[in-house]
């Protein structure tokens, strides 16, 4: 038992030691590369910079699944990839349970979508070296303002939205995956209890985010990419994916129309909100229902080919078809 604990934790010192002289060779690229781009100011320059810096991210990210490869030592079940293209523009969607999840996404979704940008909380430009890499990277950086805030500086009302919508115009540019958590948090027991959540393994979803990503980038959309995680082993922390304690990784890729029906004024048109709201309420309670048929399926054999993750039922593509009522809490 003490020889498997030591030769588990050696596993976890010798993979983070990986990635942190993966990101030591490709993040000051990053830095050259995103320098040049803001400084220059021609567009075909900088058009080019982009693809640039995306080449750099690319093989980061390649770098780092070769790592898990070698170390992690997880049994991948993926279905539904074979429905995205890497050269679209996607909205996706997951569920969050563990900071794992980002590295699940980049694996999964690697090359299969373009790069996935994620929108940051904005302290976390000042996490050393990834912060300045993120910045790179265009990732927006968002600063939220609780609602007492608020109502002593109503002058900063929107200002988050505004930059969700100068960043959706970046987007535009080039193919590109908007990642969105949407339930805002990853999710514990005592968040789930303090929601009241009507979901199993899900918190509330928030629509505001994603349907104001919706509105913003309009039919530059191809499509949203609804994915879902189960860890039939339960969800685990960094530093156990690391020693590879995370053995099964189960994941269900959908991609979904975007209708008309789904791109409106959600902050001022309540017919809508409520609307959209009921929508994604439905996607959540199937995504719960899914992530339950992926944890009761049997754990994989020594022949994984031989596993099969139940799918579960076609999306409800039109929002006056949803029947499922608004929990009053759905709102952003």
């Amino acid at each position: 038992m003490m020889a498997n604990l030591l030769v588990s934790n050696l596993r976890g010192v010798v993979s983070f030691f990986f990635y942190v002289l993966n990101s030591m060779i490709w993040v000051p690229l990053l830095y050259v590369a995103a320098i040049f781009k803001l400084l220059t100011p021609f567009k075909p320059f900088r058009k080019f910079n982009e693809s640039v810096i995306s080449w750099i991210a690319n093989n980061w990210i390649s770098c780092n699944n070769l790592n898990q490869f070698i170390f992690s030592n997880i049994r991948w079940h993926v279905h539904g990839l074979e429905n995205v293209k890497p050269k679209d523009w996607y909205l996706v969607v997951a569920n969050h349970q563990t900071w794992v999840d980002i590295l699940v996404l980049q694996n999964v979704l690697h090359k299969k979508i373009p790069f996935l940008k994620f929108f940051l909380k904005k302290e976390l430009f000042w996490f050393p070296v990834m912060g300045q890499a993120w910045w790179a990277l265009d990732y927006p950086f968002m600063k939220r303002y609780s609602k007492s805030f608020l109502e002593k500086h109503p002058h900063l009302k929107g200002h988050d939205l505004e930059i969700t919508k100068k960043a959706c115009e970046k987007f535009k540019t080039i193919p590109v995956s908007i990642m969105n958590f949407v339930e805002g948090t990853r999710f514990t027991k005592a968040k789930h209890e303090r929601q009241q959540s009507p979901h199993t393994h899900l918190l509330r979803p928030k629509a505001g985010g994603i349907a104001f990503t919706l509105a913003a980038m309009g039919t530059h959309l191809n499509s949203l990419v609804d994915v879902t995680i189960a860890y039939p082993g339960g969800a685990r922390s960094f530093w156990d994916f690391l020693c590879g304690k995370v053995r099964d990784v189960r994941v269900q890729v959908r991609s979904l129309p975007i209708t008309k029906e789904m791109l409106g004024d959600y902050f001022h048109d309540d017919a809508f909100r409520d609307a959209f709201q009921n929508w994604l309420n439905a996607l959540w309670e199937q995504k719960d229902r899914c992530i339950q048929g992926m944890l009761d399926a049997p754990l994989p054999s020594d022949k994984p080919e031989s596993f099969q993750i139940p799918h579960f039922l076609e999306p409800i593509p039109v929002l006056e078809h949803v029947i499922l009522q608004k929990p009053s809490s759905a709102a952003t």
